[in-house]
């Protein structure tokens, strides 16, 4: 077995230490909703493919979307992910227009097999962004008041999972076992600028969650030819009761008054997940994926009928010119992918002037897979842009472009040299 570079231990824990902590990831209003806005759990090729992952499996990629994709690796191999982004947003709410930068470490992972039909892996990933600043302005019989709404914060996925192969290189199962955690803060500071005797009032709420959650997943692979194949793959999230303790304070001119709840009840919902791929072996893959939520049955912080059941549906494709050719540009994973969605967030009307109205999304990406030296590690770059539409004109509209870079580590950790 191959020892392991300290820079590269150094380097891995940084990147951990970056995506636990850092905030700047979103300057959406909308993620003053809920748990904010979701995060991808699709990796490197997949990400450029309109975000799929249901039915992908491969032995150079790793898929936290279907836990039984993990047992495709190869015996010998051991793959380190990682990735990182960088985001551009416009906001337009019809009279003013914004723009943002957002950047961070997004995902560390690694895979690794145990036997021949058994591999694992674990990792870090995101579960949902918080990050808004923005102001209401009314006026009531001659009196104006400001409500500043800011939020920052969000929660991460601790995983391990396993993948077996029940029929080998026909069907496999898997599961993640996640350990969900973070915090998610909302304030709000209600402020009269035309009057001198009228104190603030400033609330927060701070939610802090520490839960375990369990993903499942199923692969049915069917050959076609000697070089290929359709893969069928199901995922399921049950919905859980998290773990959660809520920090609620006002502040009112001088007076403080704090509450600690540690009963209210937070769920996240059962989510359901079917894809399909085709694979021509070193050539083509093409994949399809569809996602339901049922968030109507969640309830957040005791209160129900806050939000919209999810739905996503994507598709993409990869195509490499030459695999065994010496030409690096042939040798180029090509990939492109669409998607499109709904949001689960219903939108209060007291703060953006809407009347319990969510939004769709939809998008579409192109990316590349660099192969490095070896053929085995890639450097993967995605280019998406997504559409934020609103089903108010009163709402606002939002626009993102968004570059994600993925290194893929391919290492044969495992593979013994022999002396002659």
């Amino acid at each position: 077995m191959l020892k392991i570079n300290k820079v590269f231990i150094i380097t891995c824990f940084l990147f951990v230490q970056f995506s636990l902590f850092a905030q700047n990831n979103t300057n959406s209003p909308y993620t003053r909703y809920g748990y904010g806005e979701l995060g991808n759990k699709s990796f490197g090729a997949g990400r450029a493919m309109g975000g799929i992952g249901y039915g992908l499996r491969s032995s150079k990629q790793i898929n936290p979307m279907n836990p039984a994709s993990y047992s495709a690796i190869d015996t010998m191999t051991f793959l380190f992910d990682f990735g990182v982004y960088g985001q551009l947003s416009w906001f337009d709410d019809g009279t003013n227009k914004q723009k943002n930068k957002n950047g961070n470490v997004e995902y560390i992972a690694l895979q690794f097999p145990i036997t021949n039909r058994l591999a694992m892996s674990a990792g870090i990933l995101p579960f949902s962004y918080v990050g808004y600043d923005f102001n209401h302005v009314e006026t009531v019989e001659g009196e104006t008041f400001v409500n500043n709404f800011t939020g920052k914060g969000g929660l991460n996925d601790i995983y391990a999972g396993l993948s077996m192969d029940i029929w080998k290189k026909r069907l496999s199962v898997g599961a993640n076992v996640g350990y969900l955690f973070g915090s998610v803060t909302h304030s709000s500071l209600l402020s009269f600028p035309s009057s001198t005797s009228a104190l603030g009032i400033e609330k927060k709420q701070e939610i802090k969650v520490n839960d375990l959650k369990l993903d499942l997943g199923i692969q049915y692979t069917h050959p076609l030819s000697k070089t290929e194949q359709m893969t069928f793959g199901l995922a399921y999230t049950p919905s859980n009761k998290l773990n959660t303790k809520v920090y609620n304070s006002v502040l009112e001119g001088s007076v403080l008054t704090i509450d600690t709840l540690s009963n209210s009840v937070f769920d996240i919902p059962a989510s359901y997940g079917f894809g399909l791929s085709y694979v021509k072996q070193n050539k083509l893959t093409a994949g399809l994926d569809f996602l339901y939520e049922e968030w109507d049955k969640a309830t957040f912080g005791d209160e129900t009928d806050l939000f919209n059941n999810r739905y996503r549906v994507a598709g993409g494709i990869e195509f490499i010119p030459g695999y065994m050719e010496r030409s690096f540009f042939k040798r180029i994973r090509y990939r492109a992918g669409v998607h499109y969605g709904n949001s689960y967030q219903k939108v209060n009307a007291n703060t953006l002037g809407t009347n319990d109205n969510g939004y769709d999304d939809y998008g579409a990406s192109i990316g590349f897979g660099l192969p490095l030296i070896d053929n085995r590690s890639f450097l993967n770059l995605s280019f998406e842009y997504m559409r934020i539409k609103p089903q108010a004109r009163s709402m606002i509209d939002e626009q993102y472009f968004k570059i994600t870079v993925n290194y893929t580590f391919n290492e044969q950790w495992f593979y013994k040299f022999k002396l002659k």
